[in-house]
């Protein structure tokens, strides 16, 4: 049912345009922060001209469990989308487990004969997984009688310190050692090496992991922790994302290849570095044709249009009525564009987790493929072509609402680089300066935002939040941050203005983009920040 007209409309002459700059928070402004030591006057400019307020983007905000969780793109995307806050992963797999619910008829169909194999990010950091999730289904396992089992372990310093993971493996070995049963690791490797690649941006990553975990490829240790020291002794600047794979051999050869008839969990809950592992186990796609049987389940169902995987554990978050619905069903048009690393995030996510067009004839995507090196190394990425796409859908006239996702602040970011992400970010400014000349130009309204902060915090900090260095150098922090991000109007008419909501959050924003577009929002959306003057 479309949505009635919103009372009072002052109505457009152009677009309303959404702009998502990944990772680009409001930090410290000080040596940890990459996007105040970039020169940005564009930025600069709108939030000293235009009017603008911080919103949450991490925590309860978007769903997570507490406060002290950090945001991510996906949970992000989805409070922008729905103009809701839905219970998300990490809080959906804690009730789940403590409930009992997530040890229903999947878990038993995985612990029926064979060996138990565990595959998955192993940290706290709360963005793909959770230490004390895989450590539940160990003690389940033990509980409900697994003989042998087996994990896999990918190697995080990302979401987390990026030389954390012998804390991990330490853990996690003491739990499986206190069983008393054929436990252990057999495997692993860095997050970004090996198995958990979204988008098919490098799907060599997948084949890696396939190889290291079902056929023992790889370099051989006598455990995991022999491994990671190993690596770090050879190569001083490497951090755990990076680790080669490795694999853990006795005498006998590999400790835990995956054969047929074993059951195999991917214990992730974010979807967009699950659904091709997950693909490769249940199809095989471009992995291999041989015969290997497995029984095969994710944490959570990580598509679930094409029902990727068939089992899981735990249920997604059901989410209805979005933002796009809505555009569509009032014959608006759409124009969503992102590069690869992405492009998810402004149409699966954007859209609560469903793959596809809400409306052929009213949508138009546009992705724009990523370079497959590290983006350090190239930390332009791909904005230059994000911004001259969006510009030329601006000025087309032919959309209602443009939607973008500019991936520079949060991808270089991630490396720990500063001078690669301020290089980033001034190109990042940069590009919104076009987009506000664009909007400007066509009569349109421009929200400049973000998913959450990344480059505006990239040091590791002490209690006091002083940033820490080694030698005279900041100790790199390569994970998302806990700070609010930036809403601002840019209004080519001068026709609206910002509301006074308590502690607004993403979720506000999705829905400040319908009565924008002349619509009235439902009455279950959070408050918008926005209103006609």
């Amino acid at each position: 049912m479309a949505l009635p007209p919103l009372p009072r409309y002052p109505g457009r002459d152009g677009p309303v345009v959404l702009c998502i700059l990944d990772g680009v928070g409001l930090g410290a402004n000080d040596a940890g922060d990459a996007v105040h030591l970039a020169a940005t006057p564009v930025l600069d400019g709108l939030m000293a001209e235009r009017p603008w307020v911080s919103v949450a983007a991490h925590g309860k905000a978007v769903g997570l469990p507490s406060d002290a969780d950090m945001g991510n793109s996906e949970v992000g995307h989805n409070a922008l989308g729905a103009g809701r806050v839905f219970d998300q992963g990490a809080k959906l797999v804690d009730q789940a487990i403590a409930s009992g619910s997530a040890f229903g008829d999947t878990w038993s169909w995985l612990t029926d004969g064979g060996t138990l194999h565990l595959l998955g990010l192993l940290s706290d950091g709360n963005v793909h997984s959770h230490i004390d999730h895989v450590l539940a289904l160990v003690e389940r396992a033990h509980r409900d009688g697994v003989q042998r089992l087996r994990v896999h372990v990918l190697t995080d310093g990302r979401d987390v310190d990026e030389r954390s993971a012998l804390g991990y493996v330490a853990a996690l070995e003491a739990a499986l050692g206190s069983t008393g049963r054929d436990y252990r690791i057999a495997s692993g490797g860095g997050r970004m090496r090996l198995t958990m690649d979204r988008y098919e941006a490098e799907w060599g990553m997948v084949r890696r992991g396939w190889d290291c975990h079902v056929h023992g490829t790889g370099r051989g240790f006598g455990s995991a922790a022999e491994a990671i020291q190993a690596l770090y002794a050879e190569d001083a600047e490497v951090t755990d994302q990076w680790l080669p794979a490795f694999v853990v051999q006795d005498e006998d050869g590999p400790v835990g290849r995956i054969e047929d008839g074993d059951g195999v969990l991917f214990w992730n809950f974010r979807g967009d570095r699950s659904i091709e592992i997950s693909r490769a186990f249940e199809h095989r796609a471009e992995i291999e044709t041989g015969s290997l049987q497995t029984r095969f389940a994710g944490m959570m169902q990580y598509d679930g249009d094409d029902h990727v995987p068939r089992r899981f554990l735990v249920d997604p978050p059901a989410i209805s009525g979005t933002v796009g619905e809505h555009l569509a069903a009032a014959g608006l048009r759409t124009f969503a564009v992102s590069e690869t690393q992405k492009y998810g995030h402004v149409t699966y996510f954007f859209n609560g987790n469903k793959s596809g067009r809400i409306d052929e004839d009213l949508e138009h995507y546009s992705e724009i493929e990523s370079d497959v090196i590290p983006f350090d190394q190239a930390p332009l990425m791909k904005a230059r072509e994000i911004t001259d796409q969006s510009v030329a859908a601006i000025a087309s006239g032919d959309y209602d609402h443009v939607r973008l996702n500019i991936a520079n602040g949060d991808m270089v970011g991630h490396t720990g680089d500063i001078p690669a992400t301020i290089q980033a970010m001034e190109l990042v400014d940069a590009c919104v300066g076009e987009l506000v000349a664009a909007t400007l130009e066509a009569g349109g309204l421009l929200l400049v935002t973000a998913d959450h902060g990344n480059a505006d915090d990239m040091v590791q900090r002490d209690k006091q939040g002083v940033p820490k260095s080694v030698d005279g150098q900041p100790v790199p922090r390569t994970s998302h941050s806990l700070n609010p991000v930036p809403f601002i109007l840019v209004d080519a008419r001068d026709r609206w203005q910002l509301t006074d909501v308590t502690r607004p959050g993403l979720a506000n924003i999705g829905a400040s983009l319908l009565p924008l577009l002349g619509l009235t929002p439902p009455d279950d959306y959070e408050p918008a920040l926005v209103s006609p003057r």
